[in-house]
């Protein structure tokens, strides 16, 4: 339940994304979530291996690096859902950023202690 709960709140976010940045495009609420599920997959898969290889560069930038990475994901993530398009990486990074700092907030709001 949680983990669908999860997927629905970053379809909504990469729906209200798309609505600020220029040159981030989604198709709608079912192409969202596709690519939630999809932006899931690739950060279990593909993000773990990435911030492995790139450690060294991710410390020397006190990890900012890890943003760079971010977008990444998301840029691949737009390469494998049809109906989300992203046309640059600086859109993606900054997608990237959004979406990471959106999650943070919405985490920390409800994995309060009561």
């Amino acid at each position: 339940m949680r983990l669908l709960l999860h997927l629905v709140i970053t379809a909504v976010l990469l729906l209200a994304i798309g609505q600020f940045i220029q040159g981030f495009h989604i198709g709608g609420f079912g192409t969202a979530l596709v690519a939630a599920l999809v932006l899931g997959i690739v950060n279990f898969l593909v993000r773990p291996i990435l911030v492995v290889l790139t450690f060294p560069i991710t410390v020397v930038t006190l990890g900012l690096f890890l943003i760079v990475i971010n977008g990444l994901m998301l840029y691949l993530t737009s390469g494998l859902v049809r109906g989300f398009r992203i046309d640059s990486f600086g859109a993606a990074m900054l997608g990237g950023l959004l979406l990471g700092l959106f999650n943070l907030v919405i985490s920390a709001l409800t994995h309060r202690k009561a």
